[in-house]
Order: C-alpha cells, then sequence, then structure tokens
C-alpha cells in the first residue's frame, strides 16, 4: 500500500502555510488544521491570503506543479479597488513588469457579478468612496505575491484574494478550514495531467 498522501485544504485567512512558527508572537498554522505528518504545501498561499492549497508528501508531483517550465494553471478571484478598464486588463493578460522580472501571459476577464464565497473574517475595509470589483486570473506561474503586485502594477490594488483551483482540483464542497482527500479519480487525473508517462 503506498504511504503517499494527497490533501486538499481550504485555507482561512491569517493562517501561515506551514506547520511551525518561530516568532516571537506566533500566528496560526496548518498545524491547528490538518493533523497528518510530513505534508507539505504545493506552492504557496500568503497569510493574508485564503483558498486552495494542495499538500503531499510526493516531491516528484510537488516538483511538477510548482516548477514554471509545465505551466500548470492556478486560478485565483480578486477583489481589487476600483473597476479596471479594459487596457489594465490587457496589461494582466500580456504579462507585466515586477520587480524587474515580466509575468507570462494570463487568462484575465472582469466578473459581472460578486463570486459567491464566504465571508471574510475580518472583513475587508469597506469605503462607500471607493468601489471595488472581481476578476478572476489564471497564471501559470507562482512567483511571490504575484497576484497583489500585478493587480498594483496596473493601478488596481488587491483587496482579498482566493484561490479557488489548482490545474483541476477545486474548492468545491470545502469549507474553511476543512481538508479532504484526493479522490481516486482526481488523484489519476492530476498524475495523467502532471507526470511523465514513464514514471505514472
Amino acid at each position: 500500500m503506498s504511504d503517499r498522501q494527497y490533501i486538499l485544504f481550504y485555507k482561512p485567512y491569517g493562517v501561515l502555510c506551514q506547520f511551525t512558527d518561530d516568532s516571537a508572537s506566533p500566528r496560526p498554522t496548518l498545524k491547528e488544521y490538518i493533523a497528518i505528518p510530513d505534508v507539505y504545501s504545493v506552492g504557496r498561499l500568503d497569510f493574508d491570503s485564503e483558498g486552495l492549497l494542495l499538500l503531499t508528501n510526493d516531491g516528484q508531483l510537488k516538483h511538477r506543479l510548482i516548477d514554471p517550465q509545465f505551466e500548470h494553471s492556478r486560478t485565483y478571484l480578486v477583489q481589487v479597488e476600483r473597476v479596471p478598464n479594459q487596457e489594465a486588463l490587457q496589461k494582466l493578460r500580456d504579462g507585466v513588469m515586477i520587480q524587474g522580472y515580466q509575468t507570462k501571459p494570463a487568462r484575465v476577464k472582469l466578473l459581472d457579478i460578486a463570486p459567491d464565497l464566504p465571508l471574510r473574517q475580518p472583513p475587508i475595509r469597506d469605503r462607500a468612496s471607493i468601489p471595488t470589483a472581481w476578476i478572476e486570473l489564471i497564471l501559470t506561474e507562482g512567483k511571490n505575491r504575484q497576484v497583489r503586485k500585478m493587480t498594483a502594477a496596473v493601478g488596481f490594488p488587491t483587496l482579498r484574494l482566493v484561490r479557488v483551483a489548482i490545474a483541476h482540483l477545486h474548492l468545491e464542497n470545502l469549507k474553511v478550514g476543512q481538508w479532504r482527500e484526493l479522490s481516486d479519480q482526481e488523484l489519476q487525473e492530476l498524475r495523467l495531467k502532471v507526470l511523465p508517462r514513464r514514471i505514472r
């Protein structure tokens, strides 16, 4: 029997994407939600971001998912300050320069209505004089705080950031702070997408 673990987790806002925090004022970590040893997140979500994490002890699969040369998608719902115009959206699609790095082309669309997401705790600061909007952003890379830097670079700072999918894996049927194991079908499809035929 394989001892490999594959877990999907809905990371809440204000939780570190690791199992320990050695800082002077420790913050909540994954350990408070997941009592499974020796699994590690595939990529990261910032302390102030929410959404889908994949955790595993399968190092080969983890490498193939996070290495940008393999271009596996990550889907984010992003609430931004003000309403982006078409010029800003096109810049995000084409790639923007952040700290000397040109981001890869992305798929971007402005959402007509706010997505059906759980309320964030604490909620974002609401300023009646400044409208907000939601965009869907699909990337094939994951640089440090990349989404926030990208929206800021085109003039629309991120207020809330929720990752809703990694490749074909989605948040569906997970509540905030809840985790589950991948189904056999999900794992089989993930391995077909990610791993070369010789090592599946």
